[in-house]
């Protein structure tokens, strides 16, 4: 394959490379999609649709630089996440704007990500403490037994386009700090912040082939399922992809974390603070445009609670200021594609069809100096009922759906009729309230008084039900069960007799 060279971006539309072997490397594919900046429709690159052969070529370089990888003592392996992190921190601006541009959040969402990866990669620099096994001697007479962790081998990555800085990074550092290789396929819509990132992490000294990334589709994703020498796959995306890639990765005896879809509610009591939680609310609902696992999807009013937060909430909500990203005072951006909108527009449709109340209509949305951007408003549906599709399907888009409860035990009733489980908020000043929350809500990622439940890189970070396929989540203690197996060593010497 050509070497391409040390991977760049520019004012003029690139091919975008993949990266085997330490190396910038052109695709044998002769299809590509555009990347375009969904604010300006600026034509950024052209995303290859990688071959099967592709993918092969970066398994094959993976599982040869993984002997060498994973005989480098751990506390060296991190030496190379401690450089890199520190590259992180000083490009982060740049790197923000980069999101920003192929992404469409504003800078502000984008510095948060860049953040939020570099908190995953301080912890994964906790390695060397992390891997460590236990050991009890004398489980019986002159028999010691000890348990150590040991890397496996190729890992996979497939993450989406919503968080293509932080979810990387959720994953690779992991794995390779844990003594693993690994070859990522991120998504075809943003792939170019995380080009850079690679930049990054070969200038701190990571070896060729540890990290490897193929841009592509399903066909990426199919030849890594099928390839012998992956030994897993983190995935995140849409529950019925997660599903799948769950049920085949199961099938071939490879461990596998696929996160999917959300359709998370906000339950707020008659004792709750209304203004903070009306702002939280609306964080939640609007921030990154709706495109968010953890956003929050239906707000649900106990009681007399319902007027006074819906109130706030049609307050924050069109106070929102729609543009482009880069600007000043910009509170949403664009949401990713034209058919995205177009999705998110028909859900709105579908709503009022099916009988909610359409009190702010985001649809109407336009930003005069960006026409070909992606627009989209702040929207707020009222009456939705679990039923409706508004009120049981991931929209993925700036749209608030209010129903009423008459108790705290209806409103968790109309949580577990959703078959999504990602997370779920409770906003209380009552401290019983919250127990009982706790207790009952089934939901893995639970909030209290919280709008965005997004748990720091040393816990796990996953769903139930339908928004989760596997055993060990991301991040966290987790991520470092999935990366390794844990041996045990049960051993007897012989003593020579006196």
């Amino acid at each position: 394959m050509p070497h391409v060279g040390t991977w760049r971006t520019s004012s003029a539309a690139l091919a975008i490379p993949n990266f085997i072997d330490g190396r910038w490397t052109a695709a044998s594919a002769s299809e590509s999609l555009p990347v375009l900046d969904p604010a300006t429709g600026e034509l950024l690159g052209h995303v290859p649709l990688s071959t099967h052969e592709d993918a092969a070529a970066a398994v094959q370089a993976a599982a040869r630089a993984f002997p060498g990888w994973s005989a480098i003592p751990a506390v060296e392996r991190i030496d190379v996440l401690f450089r890199f992190r520190a590259l992180l921190e000083e490009q982060a601006g740049d790197l923000a704007k980069l999101l920003t541009r192929e992404h469409g959040k504003t800078t502000a969402e984008s510095v948060g990500e860049i953040r939020r990866g570099i908190e995953s990669v301080t912890h994964a620099c906790a390695i060397p403490t992390l891997m460590m096994g236990d050991t009890l001697e004398n489980i019986a007479t002159g028999v010691d037994c000890e348990t150590v962790r040991q890397p496996l081998g190729v890992f996979a990555a497939v993450t989406p386009y919503n968080f293509p800085v932080m979810i990387p990074l959720w994953f690779w550092p992991f794995a390779v700090a844990t003594g693993n290789t690994i070859v990522l396929k991120p998504s075809e819509r943003d792939p170019l912040t995380h080009q850079r990132i690679v930049d990054l992490v070969m200038q701190a000294g990571l070896p060729p082939g540890v990290l490897n990334v193929v841009h592509g589709d399903q066909t990426v994703v199919q030849a890594l399922l099928e390839h012998p020498d992956v030994k897993g796959i983190s995935f995140v995306g849409s529950s019925a992809v997660a599903r799948a890639i769950y049920s085949a990765a199961g099938a071939v005896g490879k461990r596998v974390q696929a996160l999917g879809g959300a359709k998370n509610h906000m339950i707020v009591l008659p004792d709750a603070d209304y203004d903070a939680t009306a702002k939280a609310v609306v964080a939640s609902v609007y921030g990154a445009t709706g495109q968010r696992c953890l956003a929050g999807s239906i707000v649900v009013g106990v009681g007399d609670a319902y007027e006074p937060v819906r109130q706030r909430i049609l307050d924050g909500a069109s106070s929102l200021r729609v543009g482009y990203g880069l600007e000043e005072g910009v509170d949403m951006g664009p949401v990713i594609s034209r058919p995205h909108r177009d999705r998110v527009a028909g859900y709105i449709a579908k709503g009022a069809e099916e009988g909610a109340t359409l009190v702010l209509d985001g649809r109407r949305s336009k930003v005069p100096k960006y026409p070909a951007g992606h627009w989209i408003g702040a929207t707020v549906l009222e009456n939705v009922r679990p039923e409706m599709a508004v009120g049981r399907e991931e929209i993925f888009g700036p749209v608030a759906g209010l129903t009423r409860a008459a108790s705290l035990e209806e409103a968790i009733e109309l949580v577990h009729r959703n078959p999504y489980g990602n997370a779920v908020s409770l906003f209380t000043t009552s401290g019983a309230a919250a127990r009982e929350f706790r207790l009952r809500a089934q939901i893995s990622m639970i909030g209290v008084n919280i709008g965005v439940v997004a748990p720091m890189a040393f816990f796990p970070f996953g769903g139930s039900r339908g928004s989760f396929f596997g055993d060990l989540k991301a991040q966290g203690r987790d991520a470092i069960s999935f990366y390794t197996d844990q041996r045990v060593v049960i051993s007897r010497w012989p003593t020579s007799e006196k």
